[in-house]
């Protein structure tokens, strides 16, 4: 058996190790620099403390992009010096982050070891390659993000780490075998595991869904079905699951090879991203399919995204949770039982709100960052949530979904359709969004993000914000004189998020202007790029006349996104005449 020793090297520390919502993202350039990521992963250790961490089992795997394998080997190494009795490493370093969370949760090693947490790799929805964006976040044992008490400690030790340990004489882990690799330390024996990581989860999908039901859908040739990976590790778990246990088509799988730069493009689940998915769908502006698919869906670099689409119609991730929800118990075997209750985060349409409100579910509204869901979740509060931000996901793990959220729209398709299969015409994506408008209104939505803005000029337009809200008059004489037919401002503030759970309390979550006929104005700054600042602006507007649920969506918001550009002072404060991306 081969022995290691540990050594403690020297190092300073860096700048800017501050972990946002979802970690530490930044440059590849710079996580490349020596002793950068192990200054990040000591003061994580450091942070947890010797008691949490000796003996522990530790998950280290990532969204593989690039930079990934050699960050697990220094992890690794790390670990064992560190006095962690074993690590479990996906094979070839692929682990999605909604399968982390559930490997941390639900396997047992051969010996019945349990995980006690896990180092993710993942930039998530950033792109990928030597000139791109890594990161590093560390995940709990309950298998969700680290609360604010341990990151805020993970960051005051990167401002003061003098060294870090590291095992010399343990060999790099072969990660492109399964197998359990032993060694001897100071403290004892040390084990990386390598293993099948969709096997855990492809068990945990299947005591969730009805597969048989989904693969009756699938089978039908009414229904085509086409589901893009970006070239991010969703690829890996799409054919086992689509394709070997549905018993969908190959063909129907786009970009499902995990790339280390997600070939080039960039991993966001989005309209303006997802290129090739949109165009097959019918919904290219440039481009005419003449027979698209009725069901499609993307995924992010890390897999916890989603976006939905039907033929020729995008359904948008706030109305996505609503329907959801709203379809859960009637469709989806694991929620039979009922919900505990929904929660959605303040940006996030109130689509939801109008559904728990009909179905007296317990509804909650949390700032951005899955960590609150998780509270809830972890609390017996809230069974399904879901972010505008394309995540959506339920307390089956304690991470957004994307595969999850794929999954359970399937179901709902299967069961709108279980005996229609062999009828003229299924019952489409499209024409459930519009019976749930019918049913529930309509909250038209839209998102504009300016990316890679100064930070400065992004700080002094939150406060101009902040301080048009001291008065309300003002803010509708302003709001009357770009659009008149606007409704009026009954309230403005900064919202602040007491947790029913632990009673914390989050501040300075988003700018919130709200109207009188429930339309909302929502600004916020965004943690995670990688450089400069990103601004968000979230426009709603609640529609419950029937007549007029089946407008344009960027049409029927245009007065509302008007009044959001020239009041926040957008070009002024900026300098960009028009947003990076809207969705």
């Amino acid at each position: 058996m081969v022995a290691f020793r540990v050594t403690r090297v020297g190092t300073t520390p860096f700048d800017g190790q501050k972990p946002g919502t979802s970690g530490l993202r930044k440059k590849v350039k710079v996580f490349t620099q020596p002793h950068y990521l192990q200054n990040f992963v000591q003061a994580t250790f450091n942070a947890l403390g010797s008691d949490k961490v000796k003996g522990a089992t530790l998950v280290i795997s990532g969204d593989g992009r690039y930079f990934s394998k050699d960050a697990i080997q220094i992890i690794t190494k790390m670990a064992a010096a560190n006095g962690v009795r074993r690590v479990w490493v996906g094979q070839h370093g692929l682990m999605s982050t909604p399968a982390v969370s559930a490997v941390v949760r639900d396997r047992v090693g051969a010996n019945g070891s349990k995980a006690n947490g896990a180092f993710i790799l993942t930039a998530s929805h950033n792109p990928g390659g030597p000139h791109e964006d890594f990161g590093v976040k560390y995940n709990m044992e309950n298998g969700g993000p680290a609360p604010e008490g341990v990151t805020n400690k993970i960051y005051e030790n990167t401002t003061t780490i003098k060294e870090y340990l590291i095992a010399e004489g343990l060999p790099d882990a072969d990660i492109s075998k399964t197998g359990v690799s032993s060694f001897e330390g100071p403290d004892g024996k040390f084990d990386v595991d390598v293993f099948d990581s969709t096997i855990d989860y492809v068990k945990l999908m299947k005591s969730i869904f009805d597969f048989p039901s989904i693969q009756k859908l699938l089978s039908s040739p009414k229904f085509g079905f086409c589901y893009d990976a970006l070239h991010g590790v969703a690829g890996y778990y799409a054919k086992r699951i689509f394709v070997e246990e549905l018993g969908g088509k190959e063909s129907s799988l786009l970009n499902c090879v995990p790339k280390e730069d997600f070939g080039g493009g960039h991993p966001d689940p989005n309209l303006t991203y997802a290129k090739e998915l949109v165009a097959r769908m019918g919904l290219s502006k440039s481009h005419s399919e003449p027979n698209p698919p009725e069901f499609g869906a993307a995924a992010d670099g890390d897999a916890d995204r989603n976006m939905i689409l039907g033929k020729r119609f995008f359904v948008t991730p706030s109305d996505s949770v609503a329907i959801i929800a709203a379809n859960a118990v009637e469709a989806i075997p694991y929620f039979s039982g009922g919900l505990k209750g929904v929660a959605r985060s303040m940006p996030t349409s109130a689509a939801l709100d109008v559904v728990a409100k009909s179905l007296n579910l317990k509804f909650y509204e949390v700032p951005t960052g899955w960590k609150f869901f998780g509270n809830l979740m972890d609390a017996g509060m809230c069974s399904i949530c879901g972010e505008e931000s394309f995540g959506t996901g339920s307390d089956h793990i304690r991470e957004k979904d994307g595969v999850w959220a794929v999954l359970a729209w399937l179901s709902i398709l299967a069961n709108k359709n279980k005996d229609n299969l062999g009828g003229e015409k299924l019952v489409s994506v499209e024409d459930i969004v519009r019976q749930h408008w019918a049913t529930y209104g309509r909250h038209y939505y839209t998102r504009y993000d300016y990316e890679n803005v100064d930070a400065a000029g992004a700080k002094e337009l939150m406060a101009h914000l902040v301080k048009l809200q001291s008065s309300l008059d003002e803010v509708n004489k302003i709001i009357k004189g770009i659009h008149s037919d606007v409704s009026s401002v009954v309230h403005g503030d900064e919202f602040e998020y007491k947790d029913p759970v632990d009673s914390s309390i989050s501040k300075h979550q988003g700018i919130r202007y709200l109207f009188e006929d429930g339309s909302r104005l929502v600004f916020r700054l965004s943690g995670t790029g990688s450089e400069g600042a990103t601004i968000r602006v979230y426009i709603e507007q609640y529609e419950k006349d029937p007549s007029k649920i089946g407008r344009d969506s960027q049409e029927a918001l245009a007065p509302l996104v008007e009044v959001a550009i020239k009041l926040s002072k957008m070009q002024e404060f900026t300098g960009r005449s028009a947003p990076t991306v809207i969705t």
